[in-house]
Protein backbone atom coordinates (compact mmCIF):
# COMPACT_ATOMS: atom_id res chain seq x y z
CA UNK A 1 0.00 0.00 0.00
CA UNK A 2 1.47 3.30 -1.13
CA UNK A 3 1.64 6.01 1.52
CA UNK A 4 0.69 9.50 0.40
CA UNK A 5 3.55 11.99 0.69
CA UNK A 6 3.23 14.64 3.36
CA UNK A 7 2.41 18.12 2.04
CA UNK A 8 4.56 20.82 3.63
CA UNK A 9 2.69 23.51 5.53
CA UNK A 10 2.05 26.65 3.52
CA UNK A 11 3.62 29.90 4.59
CA UNK A 12 4.40 33.27 3.11
CA UNK A 13 7.39 33.51 0.86
CA UNK A 14 10.34 34.82 2.84
CA UNK A 15 11.51 37.79 0.81
CA UNK A 16 14.15 40.02 2.31
CA UNK A 17 13.96 42.71 -0.35
CA UNK A 18 11.45 45.50 0.14
CA UNK A 19 10.25 45.02 -3.44
CA UNK A 20 11.40 43.57 -6.74
CA UNK A 21 10.00 46.53 -8.67
CA UNK A 22 12.55 48.28 -10.87
CA UNK A 23 10.47 51.33 -11.79
CA UNK A 24 10.63 54.59 -9.77
CA UNK A 25 7.63 53.62 -7.61
CA UNK A 26 8.60 56.11 -4.89
CA UNK A 27 7.98 59.17 -7.06
CA UNK A 28 4.16 59.14 -6.87
CA UNK A 29 3.90 59.04 -3.04
CA UNK A 30 6.58 61.73 -2.72
CA UNK A 31 4.77 64.03 -5.14
CA UNK A 32 1.48 63.38 -3.35
CA UNK A 33 3.01 64.12 0.05
CA UNK A 34 4.57 67.35 -1.22
CA UNK A 35 1.40 68.67 -2.84
CA UNK A 36 -0.85 67.76 0.09
CA UNK A 37 1.59 69.36 2.54
CA UNK A 38 1.69 72.60 0.52
CA UNK A 39 -2.10 72.72 0.34
CA UNK A 40 -2.61 72.00 4.04
CA UNK A 41 -0.06 74.65 5.06
CA UNK A 42 -1.65 77.25 2.78
CA UNK A 43 -5.18 76.44 3.94
CA UNK A 44 -4.17 76.47 7.61
CA UNK A 45 -2.61 79.92 7.30
CA UNK A 46 -5.58 81.30 5.40
CA UNK A 47 -8.39 80.06 7.65
CA UNK A 48 -6.68 81.60 10.67
CA UNK A 49 -5.70 84.87 8.98
CA UNK A 50 -9.07 86.56 9.45
CA UNK A 51 -8.43 89.13 6.70
CA UNK A 52 -8.92 89.57 2.95
CA UNK A 53 -11.67 87.01 2.48
CA UNK A 54 -14.52 89.17 1.14
CA UNK A 55 -14.76 91.73 -1.66
CA UNK A 56 -17.88 93.74 -0.87
CA UNK A 57 -17.98 95.64 -4.19
CA UNK A 58 -17.94 92.47 -6.27
CA UNK A 59 -19.71 90.20 -3.72
CA UNK A 60 -16.85 87.68 -3.69
CA UNK A 61 -16.52 85.43 -0.64
CA UNK A 62 -13.70 82.90 -0.51
CA UNK A 63 -14.80 79.25 0.00
CA UNK A 64 -12.40 79.05 2.96
CA UNK A 65 -14.66 81.45 4.91
CA UNK A 66 -18.09 80.24 3.83
CA UNK A 67 -20.38 80.43 5.68
CA UNK A 68 -18.95 83.31 7.70
CA UNK A 69 -21.07 83.13 10.85
CA UNK A 70 -18.82 84.80 13.41
CA UNK A 71 -19.56 88.21 14.86
CA UNK A 72 -16.17 89.27 13.48
CA UNK A 73 -17.27 88.76 9.86
CA UNK A 74 -17.28 91.95 7.79
CA UNK A 75 -20.69 93.35 6.76
CA UNK A 76 -22.17 91.57 3.74
CA UNK A 77 -20.13 88.38 4.09
CA UNK A 78 -22.57 86.55 6.39
CA UNK A 79 -25.05 84.96 4.00
CA UNK A 80 -26.50 82.85 6.83
CA UNK A 81 -26.29 85.57 9.46
CA UNK A 82 -24.01 85.79 12.49
CA UNK A 83 -24.60 82.85 14.81
CA UNK A 84 -22.46 84.05 17.70
CA UNK A 85 -20.53 87.17 18.72
CA UNK A 86 -16.85 87.75 18.13
CA UNK A 87 -14.67 84.74 18.88
CA UNK A 88 -10.92 84.42 19.53
CA UNK A 89 -8.73 84.23 16.39
CA UNK A 90 -7.91 80.61 17.21
CA UNK A 91 -11.44 79.68 16.04
CA UNK A 92 -11.90 79.97 12.24
CA UNK A 93 -14.79 82.14 11.06
CA UNK A 94 -16.19 79.26 8.98
CA UNK A 95 -15.84 76.63 11.73
CA UNK A 96 -19.36 75.28 11.01
CA UNK A 97 -18.58 74.10 7.48
CA UNK A 98 -14.89 73.43 8.09
CA UNK A 99 -15.58 70.43 10.30
CA UNK A 100 -17.68 68.72 7.65
CA UNK A 101 -15.44 69.69 4.73
CA UNK A 102 -12.42 68.19 6.46
CA UNK A 103 -14.44 65.16 7.52
CA UNK A 104 -15.64 64.54 3.97
CA UNK A 105 -12.23 64.99 2.39
CA UNK A 106 -10.16 63.05 4.91
CA UNK A 107 -12.52 60.06 4.90
CA UNK A 108 -12.84 60.03 1.10
CA UNK A 109 -11.78 56.73 -0.45
CA UNK A 110 -9.35 58.38 -2.83
CA UNK A 111 -7.76 60.64 -0.21
CA UNK A 112 -7.36 57.67 2.13
CA UNK A 113 -5.33 55.92 -0.51
CA UNK A 114 -3.34 59.10 -1.17
CA UNK A 115 -2.28 59.93 2.37
CA UNK A 116 -2.00 56.30 3.50
CA UNK A 117 0.62 55.81 0.81
CA UNK A 118 2.25 59.21 1.03
CA UNK A 119 2.59 59.60 4.80
CA UNK A 120 1.97 56.25 6.47
CA UNK A 121 3.55 54.00 3.84
CA UNK A 122 0.60 51.65 4.20
CA UNK A 123 1.80 50.57 1.68
CA UNK A 124 3.80 53.16 -0.26
CA UNK A 125 2.95 51.43 -3.56
CA UNK A 126 1.64 48.17 -4.97
CA UNK A 127 3.99 45.20 -4.45
CA UNK A 128 6.05 47.19 -1.93
CA UNK A 129 6.28 45.88 1.62
CA UNK A 130 5.06 48.34 4.24
CA UNK A 131 7.18 49.01 7.31
CA UNK A 132 4.43 48.27 9.84
CA UNK A 133 4.70 45.06 11.83
CA UNK A 134 0.96 44.36 11.84
CA UNK A 135 -2.17 45.47 10.06
CA UNK A 136 -5.47 46.19 11.79
CA UNK A 137 -7.24 47.95 8.95
CA UNK A 138 -9.88 50.54 9.82
CA UNK A 139 -11.23 48.66 12.82
CA UNK A 140 -9.66 50.66 15.65
CA UNK A 141 -9.48 54.28 16.75
CA UNK A 142 -8.84 56.62 15.02
CA UNK A 143 -9.20 54.92 11.63
CA UNK A 144 -12.56 53.42 12.53
CA UNK A 145 -13.84 56.96 12.05
CA UNK A 146 -13.37 56.49 8.31
CA UNK A 147 -16.74 54.72 8.33
CA UNK A 148 -18.42 58.10 8.86
CA UNK A 149 -17.72 59.03 5.25
CA UNK A 150 -21.26 58.30 4.05
CA UNK A 151 -22.65 60.68 6.69
CA UNK A 152 -20.18 63.44 5.84
CA UNK A 153 -21.42 63.11 2.27
CA UNK A 154 -24.84 64.49 3.21
CA UNK A 155 -23.21 67.50 4.86
CA UNK A 156 -21.04 67.95 1.75
CA UNK A 157 -24.19 68.28 -0.34
CA UNK A 158 -25.37 71.18 1.83
CA UNK A 159 -21.95 72.81 1.62
CA UNK A 160 -22.02 72.41 -2.16
CA UNK A 161 -25.36 74.23 -2.27
CA UNK A 162 -23.93 77.01 -0.11
CA UNK A 163 -20.88 77.41 -2.35
CA UNK A 164 -23.19 77.49 -5.37
CA UNK A 165 -25.07 80.37 -3.74
CA UNK A 166 -21.77 82.16 -3.08
CA UNK A 167 -20.78 81.70 -6.72
CA UNK A 168 -24.15 83.08 -7.85
CA UNK A 169 -23.60 86.12 -5.61
CA UNK A 170 -20.34 86.67 -7.45
CA UNK A 171 -22.36 87.43 -10.58
CA UNK A 172 -23.76 90.60 -9.00
CA UNK A 173 -22.09 93.74 -10.22
CA UNK A 174 -21.10 96.74 -8.10
CA UNK A 175 -24.61 98.20 -8.59
CA UNK A 176 -26.26 94.97 -7.38
CA UNK A 177 -27.48 93.91 -10.82
CA UNK A 178 -26.13 91.09 -12.96
CA UNK A 179 -22.44 91.41 -13.70
CA UNK A 180 -19.43 89.32 -14.62
CA UNK A 181 -15.86 89.68 -13.48
CA UNK A 182 -12.88 87.36 -13.59
CA UNK A 183 -13.62 86.49 -9.99
CA UNK A 184 -17.15 85.43 -10.99
CA UNK A 185 -15.69 82.89 -13.43
CA UNK A 186 -13.13 81.68 -10.89
CA UNK A 187 -15.86 80.99 -8.32
CA UNK A 188 -18.03 79.33 -10.98
CA UNK A 189 -15.20 77.03 -12.07
CA UNK A 190 -14.53 76.13 -8.45
CA UNK A 191 -18.12 75.18 -7.69
CA UNK A 192 -18.35 73.08 -10.87
CA UNK A 193 -15.34 71.01 -9.85
CA UNK A 194 -16.56 70.84 -6.24
CA UNK A 195 -19.81 69.30 -7.49
CA UNK A 196 -17.88 66.98 -9.81
CA UNK A 197 -15.86 65.74 -6.85
CA UNK A 198 -18.85 65.50 -4.48
CA UNK A 199 -21.21 63.70 -6.86
CA UNK A 200 -18.43 61.37 -7.98
CA UNK A 201 -18.09 60.12 -4.41
CA UNK A 202 -18.42 56.36 -3.96
CA UNK A 203 -21.13 56.93 -1.35
CA UNK A 204 -23.17 59.01 -3.80
CA UNK A 205 -22.96 56.28 -6.40
CA UNK A 206 -24.01 53.65 -3.87
CA UNK A 207 -26.88 55.72 -2.45
CA UNK A 208 -28.23 56.42 -5.94
CA UNK A 209 -28.62 52.84 -7.13
CA UNK A 210 -26.00 50.69 -5.49
CA UNK A 211 -28.50 48.48 -3.70
CA UNK A 212 -30.92 47.99 -6.57
CA UNK A 213 -31.38 44.42 -7.74
CA UNK A 214 -33.11 45.30 -10.98
CA UNK A 215 -32.09 48.40 -12.91
CA UNK A 216 -34.89 48.07 -15.47
CA UNK A 217 -37.49 48.72 -12.77
CA UNK A 218 -35.83 51.97 -11.78
CA UNK A 219 -34.80 53.68 -15.05
CA UNK A 220 -34.31 57.16 -13.58
CA UNK A 221 -32.15 55.97 -10.70
CA UNK A 222 -30.18 53.85 -13.15
CA UNK A 223 -29.67 56.90 -15.39
CA UNK A 224 -28.39 58.89 -12.41
CA UNK A 225 -26.14 55.99 -11.43
CA UNK A 226 -24.53 55.96 -14.88
CA UNK A 227 -23.82 59.70 -14.67
CA UNK A 228 -22.37 59.48 -11.17
CA UNK A 229 -20.39 56.42 -12.21
CA UNK A 230 -18.79 58.51 -14.96
CA UNK A 231 -17.76 61.05 -12.35
CA UNK A 232 -16.63 58.27 -10.02
CA UNK A 233 -14.27 56.89 -12.65
CA UNK A 234 -12.59 60.32 -12.62
CA UNK A 235 -12.75 60.81 -8.86
CA UNK A 236 -9.00 61.20 -8.50
CA UNK A 237 -8.87 63.96 -11.12
CA UNK A 238 -11.78 65.85 -9.55
CA UNK A 239 -10.23 65.43 -6.09
CA UNK A 240 -7.01 67.15 -7.18
CA UNK A 241 -8.58 69.74 -9.48
CA UNK A 242 -11.08 70.82 -6.82
CA UNK A 243 -8.22 71.27 -4.33
CA UNK A 244 -6.52 73.47 -6.91
CA UNK A 245 -9.62 75.55 -7.64
CA UNK A 246 -10.27 76.01 -3.92
CA UNK A 247 -6.78 77.42 -3.47
CA UNK A 248 -7.02 79.50 -6.64
CA UNK A 249 -10.38 80.98 -5.60
CA UNK A 250 -9.08 81.89 -2.17
CA UNK A 251 -5.83 83.32 -3.53
CA UNK A 252 -7.63 85.42 -6.14
CA UNK A 253 -10.11 86.86 -3.63
CA UNK A 254 -7.34 87.49 -1.11
CA UNK A 255 -5.36 89.50 -3.67
CA UNK A 256 -8.39 91.54 -4.73
CA UNK A 257 -9.53 92.12 -1.14
CA UNK A 258 -6.03 93.18 -0.05
CA UNK A 259 -5.84 95.75 -2.86
CA UNK A 260 -3.10 94.00 -4.82
CA UNK A 261 -5.19 94.57 -7.95
CA UNK A 262 -8.80 95.25 -8.95
CA UNK A 263 -11.05 92.58 -10.35
CA UNK A 264 -11.21 93.00 -14.16
CA UNK A 265 -14.88 93.40 -15.08
CA UNK A 266 -16.26 91.82 -18.23
CA UNK A 267 -19.78 93.17 -17.81
CA UNK A 268 -21.12 95.63 -15.22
Amino acid sequence: MTQAPEVPARSRAQISDRTFRKDPWWQAPRITATLLTIWVLYATVRVFTGHWYFVAKDHYLTPFYSPCVSGECVPGSSSLGQWWPAVPPVIPYAIVALVFVLGFRTTCYYYRRAYYRAFWRSPAACAVREPHAKYTGETRFPLIGQNLHRYFFYAALLIGILLTYDAAQGFRGPDGNFGIGIGSLVLLANVIFIWGYTLGCHSCRHITAGRLKNFSKHPFRYWLWTKFSWLNARHMQFAWISLGTLMLSDLYIMLVASGAFSDPRIFN
